[in-house]
């Protein structure tokens, strides 16, 4: 069956809370471009050390590669070994 893009914005991206995380992540990402951390095409993500959802705030991000912020160790195979990302283990 493919993926509803349609419900799924209506059920879970449409709503006021994750708009509103969102917006904080553009917002995020915008004052990074002002400070010269990053800049559009450069393949890095802002990565807030403390989630939005856990009270994460703009003062206590940093500019990390988009492969270390969006990925999972895999084996070999690339397989995925966790659901831990690397960064929150050394915690």
């Amino acid at each position: 069956m493919p993926r509803n893009y349609k419900r799924e914005y209506e059920t879970y991206h449409g709503s006021e809370e994750q708009k509103k995380n969102r917006a904080a992540r553009n917002k995020a990402r915008r004052q990074a471009i002002r400070d010269g951390k990053a800049k559009k095409g450069d393949g890095k993500d802002v990565h807030h050390t403390t989630a939005i959802s856990k009270g994460g705030i703009k003062s206590k991000t940093k500019v990390v590669d988009d492969s270390v912020n969006r990925s999972f160790d895999r084996d070999s195979k690339r397989r995925m070994i966790s659901e831990v990302s690397p960064r929150e283990r050394k915690k």
